[in-house]
């Protein structure tokens, strides 16, 4: 699994490339002014601990590199899972739309969104400005920044042209020089991923290694190995209050029960 993620992001180069081609951003922008405004995804988690409640971000998607397949071709829902989630307690929705290596689409977005009143996460590797566009344009209310994707320059002016949308942004990082330059972005949500995405390796220690260094005022979500009530327990005594949690549901035959 080693260098994988220079693998995705390669690949991810190319079908921008593509979809450009094939769709203009101008056509993106014009389809989103026409668009009802986005749903609020920092204001749900923020009502979640308002309540004292612990906020999830549960996850749609149909497989992982590291994992194999978590649903047959003939058992994915998106539009199931996302109402099955919402009616038992997530905050709001992730939605997986790469392709070749999660078996996502774009389309997801839009059949959960119609499926629920949740805002929903984008979640793709983003390298370029048209995916920001094509997230909006796709009834997505939020897109996911991995930092080791690009610059931290580059990634300023993707957050301008988000917060333009109306998109949120989490920004994702799974080290501390990672990590330093995520906070230099003005987005609340700053995501730890437990995941080494190089390798694949995941230890949810990642997550309370690297807290100390997040100010007070920004959102810790912890991201990847989240497995279990245990996981859950051992970060909620440490501060954490946010979770984005994948593959622990989508591998049970109803995602939303399991969650």
């Amino acid at each position: 699994m080693s260098n994988i993620l220079d693998e995705i992001l390669a690949t991810k180069r190319r079908e921008v490339a593509v979809a450009q081609a094939a769709r203009p951003v101008a056509e993106l922008q014009a389809q989103c002014r026409d668009l009802p405004p986005t749903r609020d995804f920092v204001g749900a988690i923020r009502a979640r601990h308002a309540a004292t409640e612990l906020a999830v971000i549960a996850e749609i998607k149909r497989k992982s590199p590291s994992a194999g397949n978590f649903r047959a071709n003939n058992d994915f829902d998106p539009a199931r899972f996302a109402a099955s989630y919402a009616a038992n307690g997530a905050a709001c929705l992730s939605v997986l739309t790469d392709q070749d290596y999660f078996g996502g689409h774009l389309t997801h977005v839009a059949a959960a969104r119609n499926a629920c009143a949740l805002p929903i996460l984008r979640k793709d590797f983003v390298v370029d400005a048209y995916q920001v566009v094509e997230a909006r344009a796709a009834g997505a209310d939020a897109v996911l920044f991995i930092m080791d994707a690009l610059p931290i320059d580059e990634f300023r002016e993707l957050e301008d042209l988000a917060e333009s949308l109306g998109l949120a942004v989490l920004v994702e990082s799974h080290t501390e020089a990672q990590l330093h330059a995520a906070l230099r972005l003005r987005t609340p949500l700053v995501g730890i991923n437990n995941r080494d995405l190089t390798r694949f390796v995941t230890r949810l220690e990642t997550t309370l290694e690297l807290m100390a260094h997040i100010p007070s005022s920004r959102i810790v979500v912890a991201e990847s190995g989240v497995e279990n009530a245990q996981a859950i327990d051992l970060l909620t005594k440490n501060g954490v209050k946010t979770f984005l949690v994948g593959g622990a549901l989508m591998r049970e035959q109803d995602p939303g029960f399991a969650l």
